[in-house]
């Protein structure tokens, strides 16, 4: 994986990013690949998780922890929809530096049971849209209300690609956050 650094007197640091798609989408999406480029600009090595076939939650959450166990540090995880809560309860298990997520599936039947009960132990952002119709916004306002995770509410709908323009920056920031923190 990919381990960048400064000046030679500088610890390496390890910066790896790895997505988590929603139930219906693939690992590859259009929003997967604009957060993938910014990532590669900004230093950042990319995977993406296919879990096509795959629908329970908990079972891509366990495909998730295999896969950071096998990484030389801590990766940020992106999660979309049900990545969201893929990537939020990977976190319980694993050390990650940060969660990005985008409209996650939060407290709704059938997955609130199986959330961590601990906050996350680590950064967190929450992209959601106001218009979302398939995970309502307002479990991304209570997580952040419990967690104090930075919340970012858009003008959107649950795909969210309408508003990449506004995303792509936000991602960038956190990277940069991440990268000097």
């Amino acid at each position: 994986m990919a381990r960048l650094g400064g000046s030679s007197g500088d610890q390496m640091q390890f910066r790896h990013v790895c997505f988590s798609h929603g139930q219906e989408s693939g690992p590859w999406g259009t929003k997967i690949r604009a957060l993938a480029d910014v990532a590669r600009d900004a230093g950042w090595s990319v995977e993406s998780l296919d879990y096509q076939g795959v629908p329970d939650a908990r079972e891509r959450a366990t495909r998730l922890v295999d896969y950071c166990r096998g990484l030389d540090g801590p990766p940020l995880l992106v999660g979309s929809s049900m990545g969201g809560f893929v990537a939020l309860r990977a976190a319980a298990s694993v050390p990650v530096c940060g969660l990005f997520l985008l409209a996650p599936a939060l407290y709704l039947p059938g997955y609130e049971e199986h959330l961590p009960t601990d906050r996350p132990g680590c950064p967190t952002r929450i992209v959601h849209g106001w218009g979302d119709d398939v995970v309502p916004w307002q479990g991304s306002v209570r997580f952040g209300a419990e967690t104090g995770a930075n919340l970012m509410l858009v003008n959107g709908d649950h795909r969210l690609t309408a508003q990449l323009d506004v995303i792509r920056p936000h991602f960038a920031d956190f990277l940069r956050e991440l990268a000097t923190g």
